[in-house]
């Protein structure tokens, strides 16, 4: 039933020979990785105006020339990473470029950055998509989280049925957003040039003064606009051949776009004198003002809420494929690496989609509480990555080096310049918790490293023998539970291993025993079966003591083997209904301290129930 269902909801298992056909072309590529870049300026925009409106008409002047100087560092970032996709053509993102150029720890701190980012960019896309479309409907603001929620489940399952259908599935919303974007920009041009720009503006009364902080504030929270440029260099195999040509070209177009849409929607909000009342945005109030409450108006809100739904896929494309790069260089759990049946990386696709709903709950849904924690990972990844580039090419020293170094060393100076700005002004509006979890998390990926080395150096054959002795026969033990058929195979397994075997009871009522040893010895005469009385009712503690006192009386520097009867239930549900004494006596031997240096072993041998 389990597996009828997940072939419904994800697909049914692809032969690994296909994953070389689960590749994009760069249309499907562009919105497989671009929507959150292209729908950033939804709440890029409605920060800088929640940012600025505070000092009223003055503030609201101030909007064009921090969307200049954003756009400005779009250009410089773009760049940038144009020059990372040449410098690592299969594939790379801002860790394995620092780690490969900075070192360990930087590459470490630069992987941190960049999987909060994805998991707030989950977050906050999701929430500013219901905000958006709760603008046309403002019935749904008291209903935000559980939209939020289903729109993440929504995502999840497309993420989990594998590429090609995600990038199909993203590519109807993303064109639509497009569309209707590009449309309102040149309708609303032709207004403006029709119409002239608005003279009479009503805008709401200065409650705080225009200060250089509060444009720096402003222009910090515009710059989440920036976000989803890392995606494509973390995403290059995902690219039908020449994979590191297309990708540079749909990096090249996606960045386009996004200038256009952005100095697009905050200049025509200038031009017509655009205030957004209570509970709505700054771009629904613009579509409104130029298409009124007509079809249109809702069209763009509806994209809006689909492009921003779908921005998360961009961290469902690049989350996965970096924990898998961390994991297989031994700084997260190995699981991550694991192709699942749609050849995606299914668990990471998991841990992403629960921690990003955690904190849609956390913050209750509103992108407003969520957008001062985004951009600090972002511009810290980008400022590792291209530090980490401009050594590359200084190492390389190819063809025109120089220049693509400068070009990385100036965009790792203008990031590096912005994250400073972003890190002070934001710091108390909740800055502060990114730049904590940034380092708890270098110290966690660290502490994996460390537990794989030691592993791996307990495990190593070096040192050993070449040739290994056969170890004696084992003394076995058998807890007794009962006298029933799942006891025959136990029994029948421990003697083909051994002639030392004992089986042991736990007498729990005066005089049980009695009647168990006589039972026992019309079946096992030949199998001694030893009573321990438990006048406080625990079956675990005296058969460890049992063990300890028997091994210890023999002395011959084994530990005795237990064998472990276990009736399997049909249903799993049915195991709710029973003691589950030999699953609590396994996991007490197996967490146990090893003693004089030799380790227990434990054969559990199941008996299936047939019946329900």
């Amino acid at each position: 039933m389990i597996s009828r269902l997940r072939d419904i909801f994800i697909g049914p298992p692809l032969p690994t020979q296909q994953s070389a056909h689960e590749k994009l072309n760069k249309v499907r590529a562009l919105a497989a990785f671009s929507p959150d870049a292209l729908s950033s300026i939804a709440y890029a925009n409605q920060e800088i105006y929640l940012g600025l409106v505070v000092a009223g008409a003055a503030g609201l002047r101030m909007a064009m020339p921090i969307g200049t100087v954003i756009v400005g560092l779009l250009v410089i970032v773009s760049l940038s990473y144009a020059q990372t996709l040449q410098g690592y053509p299969s594939g790379g993102g801002s860790y394995v470029v620092a780690r490969t150029n900075l070192g360990t720890l930087p590459g470490l701190v630069a992987a941190a950055a960049l999987l909060i980012d994805y998991l707030l960019n989950v977050a906050v896309s999701l929430t500013a998509g219901v905000a958006a479309i709760s603008s046309a409907f403002p019935f749904l603001w008291t209903h935000k989280i559980a939209i939020a929620l289903i729109l993440l489940l929504v995502i999840t399952l497309a993420n989990l049925r594998g590429l090609r259908e995600t990038g199909t599935l993203m590519s109807i919303p993303v064109y639509l957003f497009l569309g209707t974007y590009l449309l309102m920009i040149l309708f609303g041009l032709i207004r403006l040039a029709i119409e002239g720009p608005a003279t009479a503006v009503i805008t709401p009364e200065a409650v705080q003064p225009l200060t250089t902080l509060l444009v720096l504030h402003a222009f910090s929270t515009g710059c989440t606009a920036l976000t989803g440029i890392e995606s494509i260099s973390n995403g290059v195999p995902s690219f039908r051949p020449p994979e590191a040509k297309n990708a540079r070209k749909t990096l090249i177009t996606m960045a386009i776009l996004m200038g256009v849409l952005f100095l697009g929607s905050i200049s025509l909000t200038q031009f017509f004198g655009v205030v957004a009342g209570p509970q709505e945005t700054i771009l629904s109030a613009l579509a409104r003002r130029l298409f009124g409450n007509s079809v249109v108006y809702f069209l763009v809100q509806a994209s809006t809420l689909l492009i921003l739904a779908v921005a998360a896929n961009t961290s469902f494309a690049g989350f996965p494929r970096v924990a898998a790069i961390l994991a297989a260089d031994g700084f997260l759990p190995r699981q991550l690496t694991n192709l699942g049946d749609r050849l995606v990386y299914s668990n990471g696709i998991l841990l992403l989609s629960v921690v990003s709903g955690i904190l849609v709950v956390i913050f209750k849904g509103d992108s407003h509480l969520l957008v001062p924690l985004f951009a600090i990972g972002a511009f810290l990844a980008f400022t590792m990555s291209q530090a980490g580039m401009v050594l590359h090419w200084l190492r390389e020293r190819g063809s025109g080096w120089w220049l693509k170094a400068l070009i990385n060393g100036v965009g790792a100076l203008t990031t590096c310049i912005t994250l400073f700005v972003v890190a002070i002004s934001k710091f108390g509006q909740g800055a502060w918790i990114t730049i904590l979890v940034i380092p708890i998390l270098v110290i966690a990926f660290m502490q994996v490293r460390t537990h794989y080395i030691k592993v791996a150096n307990e495990l190593t054959m070096r040192g050993l023998p070449p040739s290994l002795s056969p170890a004696p026969s084992p003394r076995v033990v058998i807890p007794v539970s009962g006298v029933h058929r799942a006891m025959v195979g136990a029994v029948n397994f421990a003697r083909s291993i051994s002639n030392e075997v004992t089986a042991v009871y736990v007498e729990l009522e005066p005089g049980a025993g009695e009647k168990m040893r006589a039972l026992w010895e019309n079946w096992w005469p030949d199998v001694p079966l030893e009573v321990i009385p438990s006048p406080f009712r625990s079956l675990v503690a005296p058969l460890i003591k049992y063990l300890d006192d028997t091994d210890a009386a023999h002395n011959d520097g084994r530990l005795a083997v237990v064998v472990l009867p276990e009736f399997i239930p049909s249903f799993w549900w049915q195991n709710l209904l029973h003691n589950q004494t030999a699953w609590l006596l396994k996991t007490t031997l197996l967490y146990r301290s090893r003693q004089h240096g030799y380790q227990r072993v434990i054969i559990d041998v199941p008996y299936h129930l047939k019946q329900g």
